[in-house]
């Protein structure tokens, strides 16, 4: 059965931004810290993934050399917005269309690779970047997170921000609702009227729809390492079951500790070292690796080609 890996390659500047920090308008970076782990970690267990960028790191001249040796180790690079906004369900048809085509142009300028893909930031998708991704000639969009507990994870995060309530408010669909539990766990396609786009899911554990989702893992490493490396066997275990070839998202913080991004401190999981979060993270995608042709979202893709179930947005 095949599976895949991808990398949301949110920047420091994003999730301050995010967070309501003002200091994200100088663009911190950290790129130059990640990428090369990120390389690491694809060639030790001999995999290609999909990474997908933010446009405006494309944009910047500084950070073309570092983003370009990913799609020359062969990784697909996908489309993850121009300015990382988690609310961009709430663009109109016009912003949708400006946004993803400006992160289209900066990333393929910068690596020189035409994404197919896109995911939303903060697993933020509405119609409206469904039809513009089909009208580019997009194949997949990858922004859903099938599970019940977003709600609980956007509350959890707002306890260590101080936003104002219209700040909060343009966040409020950060990491979906409780029912996007019903949506499918297996790829699909969306039916616009006008056409179809492929759907890929992130993964959730069958049946119970909890994250199995890297940063997850490493936060419940916290309590116990035995105790997460089991979670992710019983979950690989029901995907199995359930013929679920699954989906694996990383993100850079699963691969950078607190002592190395002292900006981050807030975000969970940051009080573990940077070399304890890839050792372990290393252990995940073996295990994965171990049980699955493991490839890119695009590979996935093709080898559920054609998708018989249709959802309407």
């Amino acid at each position: 059965m095949n599976a895949s890996l991808s990398l949301d390659l949110d920047n420091l500047w994003s999730y301050l931004k995010t967070h309501g920090d003002a200091a994200w308008v100088d663009y911190p970076s950290y790129l130059d810290l990640v990428v090369p782990h990120i390389l690491e970690l694809a060639a030790n267990s001999s995999t290609t993934i999909s990474v997908f960028v933010v446009g405006q790191d494309a944009a910047f001249e500084q950070n073309r050399e570092l983003l370009s040796s990913l799609s020359a180790a062969g990784h697909e690079i996908g489309n993850h917005s121009f300015r990382h906004e988690p609310w961009i369900n709430t663009y109109s048809d016009g912003e949708v269309a400006d946004e993803l085509k400006a992160a289209h142009d900066a990333i393929a300028t910068a690596t020189g690779f035409e994404p197919t893909g896109f995911r939303g930031p903060g697993f933020s998708v509405s119609a409206a970047v469904l039809r513009t991704l089909a009208g580019m000639g997009y194949s997949y969009d990858a922004s859903t997170l099938p599970t019940w507990i977003g709600p609980l994870a956007r509350r959890y995060y707002f306890r260590s921000t101080s936003l104002s309530s219209a700040e909060a408010e343009k966040r409020s669909a950060l990491f979906g609702s409780a029912r996007d539990a019903l949506l499918p766990n297996s790829p699909y396609e969306w039916d616009l009227g006008t056409g179809r786009l492929a759907e890929i899911p992130v993964t959730t554990m069958p049946l119970a729809r909890v994250p199995i989702h890297v940063s997850y893992l490493l936060y419940l490493s916290r309590i116990s390492a035995a105790v997460a490396e089991s979670y992710l066997r019983i979950a690989l275990w029901l995907c199995d079951r359930r013929g679920v070839g699954p989906s694996i998202l990383l993100h850079p913080l699963d691969l950078l500790g607190g002592d190395e991004v002292q900006a981050l401190e807030f975000f969970p999981g940051m009080d573990m070292p940077g070399s304890v979060k890839r050792e372990r993270t290393a252990r995940y995608v073996e295990l994965l690796s171990a049980r699955y042709r493991v490839g890119t979202m695009a590979d996935h893709l093709a080898a559920v080609t054609p998708i018989s179930a249709r959802r309407r947005p």
